[in-house]
């Protein structure tokens, strides 16, 4: 990877984490997304579960469902998502189904994440569908943001 190619990654990056912050600031856990195409941010969101009663609600889902009205398509092709926090299986299967390009994430999830931390989905011989796949962009930030908020709520209970 090349040092621009890393700034263009840390830049978008930086956008996925104010959306985690946006989250964090309405108790929801800080994760955050943004889906870029051709340089530009099609698709924005954070976690939003608890504030709107839907399980799906996560960073992730949020975001693309923005991109694909934006681009005025369920699929994806030349899109790179963004994600503050390595993704569970509802959102990796999001990821194939969507056709995103290439994904992008921050922190590892050791109990749910199935990138790399509890399996490599994304390597799986049936799936349809290859994306390509940047972990660690910012990851120390990104850890930093939910272990605040988990300090936080410990804190006030």
């Amino acid at each position: 990877m090349t040092s621009s190619e890393r700034s263009r990654d840390e830049h978008f990056m930086q956008l996925a984490l104010e959306q985690a912050r946006q989250g964090a600031a309405r108790g929801e856990v800080p994760v955050g997304a943004v889906v870029v195409h051709a340089g530009e941010v099609v698709g924005a969101g954070f976690n939003c579960p608890i504030s709107t009663d839907d399980p799906s609600a996560h960073a992730e889902m949020v975001a693309i469902r923005m991109a694909a009205r934006t681009l005025a398509n369920y699929r994806l092709p030349g899109t790179t998502l963004y994600v503050t926090l390595e993704p569970c299986s509802m959102c990796a299967g999001l990821i194939v189904h969507s056709r995103i390009q290439r994904l992008v994430y921050g922190a590892s999830e050791p109990k749910a994440g199935v990138v790399a931390s509890r399996g490599e989905f994304f390597t799986q011989e049936f799936l349809n569908h290859r994306v390509q796949v940047e972990g660690g962009v910012l990851g120390e930030q990104c850890a930093a943001e939910l272990r605040e908020f988990f300090r936080q709520r410990r804190l006030q209970s």
